[in-house]
């Protein structure tokens, strides 16, 4: 290889995707995108208004009624006495949104709920007026038991004790250790070098290919080695990637900045005595996998002091380099791979069926991932961060719970070691590929380059 040329290869990709309006469009909007994930559902519950419902109530059972009262978002009227089936047909005669029909008690002392609307009345609503019911039917079986101050009794017993957690160091000094707080970190770490791998790395792939289709390449390899200018396309898109994830960073954080000073002190006062964190972080949080009322439960229990100590427990130094480590790393075994599949193919369409077999192994180490958040120390987890193909975004999700540091080594020289052999099998895929046209290429093809001398 010739370290000049693949300085210039490095320099003349770099130049040319930092012009590119799509370069500038991404680190602009992409730090919107972020901000908006994470404020966005806040600025949602401070702004959102819900038309207060109108609800009918046919009480058959007679213990209910009393515990439904009327609040911002339901205002409950009694009809207790009127046919169910004759009010369906009179909701909007009587101005009201939802019918909702209890039934008798029954054998167990339980009762069954209806409610009938011309629009779905949303599972908030369904979820309180369970509740409701729930609370009723409860206080009406306390009371026929006839034990004087059952309900005090039974209050009394119910209990919901936290576990603070520790975790002793090497010289025995115990600091605060909320599983809540890493299984967060933990998460979005796993989530961005799996984003950010897969995104540049697909770039890199874009870029052979345009240059393929538009035979572009055939100038660049009557100067330049065909190596070289592998390792320079994937150098260069390395540097952008990692101007661009700069720039993102502090981008983001400057609007979140901007937005929590807007907005911040609105929204805390509106978060007081409601349930508007909860429903935030799982709006937020949606798909990902695990319990977030577990989560949310830990945070409101232990406290900020809790959460803030336990934030700076972790070793965000080690947990910054390892991010930088694996995310360079994976980038450059996965991009070696997608430059090899790019110049077999003419077009993006012809790629689909050579890059699955590399996508599968990113999208399997994202959902181990997800398995690290809950427990970190399985044996799935472990070979998990330890197989090169899935180990930059496993370990990242185990980092956060604390990892020995032979681990680290061990993993980090695997990945440099499969990273070598694959960018060497790439590079003879590379070599015979990037100059035959006309054909579509297959799995097979890609074995005889590797194979020829």
């Amino acid at each position: 290889m010739n370290f000049k040329t693949i300085g210039l290869v490095i320099g003349r990709e770099y130049n040319t995707r930092v012009r590119k309006k799509s370069f500038l469009i991404l680190t602009f909007v992409v730090p919107i995108l972020f901000a908006a994930m994470m404020v966005l559902p806040s600025l949602i519950m401070l702004n959102t208004k819900e038309k207060t419902k109108e609800v009918a109530v046919v009480d058959q059972s007679g213990i209910v009624m009393p515990f439904l009262e009327n609040g911002q978002a339901a205002n409950w009227y009694d009809y207790s006495s009127e046919d169910p089936e004759e009010m369906k047909g009179r909701l909007d005669e009587l101005g009201k949104d939802i019918l909702v029909v209890i039934s008798p008690l029954d054998s167990v002392n339980s009762v069954s709920v209806s409610t009938y609307s011309t629009k779905p009345a949303g599972v908030d609503f369904a979820e309180s007026l369970s509740g409701r019911v729930s609370d009723a039917v409860e206080d009406y079986r306390i009371k026929s038991y006839n034990i004087k101050g059952l309900d005090e009794i039974l209050s009394n017993v119910k209990a919901r004790i936290h576990v603070q957690e520790f975790t002793l160091g090497e010289d025995g000094k115990e600091t605060i250790s909320e599983s809540g707080i890493f299984m967060i970190v933990s998460m979005v770490l796993g989530m961005l070098i799996y984003i950010f791998v897969a995104m540049f790395s697909g770039m890199v792939m874009g870029s052979v290919i345009e240059e393929k289709s538009s035979r572009v390449v055939e100038v660049l390899v009557s100067s330049v080695k065909s190596i070289d200018l592998m390792f320079g396309k994937i150098i260069g898109v390395a540097l952008v990637a990692l101007t661009q994830f700069a720039l993102w960073i502090v981008l983001t954080f400057a609007i979140v900045g901007i937005g929590g000073a807007a907005f911040g002190p609105k929204l805390l006062q509106k978060m007081q005595g409601s349930n508007t964190m909860e429903q935030t972080a799982q709006m937020a949080t949606m798909g990902t996998g695990f319990n977030i009322q577990d989560a949310v439960a830990t945070m409101e229990d232990s406290g900020l002091k809790t959460i803030l100590t336990t934030l700076g427990n972790i070793h965000w130094g080690q947990l910054i380099i390892a991010f930088l480590v694996y995310f360079v790393l994976g980038y450059l075994l996965y991009a070696s791979l997608f430059a090899a599949v790019g110049s077999a193919v003419e077009n993006e369409s012809d790629s689909q069926q050579l890059q699955l077999p590399i996508t599968i192994p990113l999208i399997i180490g994202f959902f181990i991932a997800l398995m690290a958040m809950r427990n970190p120390y399985s044996q799935v987890v472990w070979w998990g961060s330890m197989i090169p193909f899935t180990s930059p975004i496993v370990m990242l999700a185990r980092i956060p719970y604390g990892v020995p540091g032979w681990e680290l080594i061990l993993s980090i020289a695997i990945l440099i070691a499969t990273f070598a052999l694959c960018a060497w099998a790439s590079a003879k895929i590379y070599r015979a590929g990037i100059l035959i046209f006309g054909k579509k290429s297959t799995w097979a093809d890609l074995w005889k380059w590797l194979k020829q001398k």
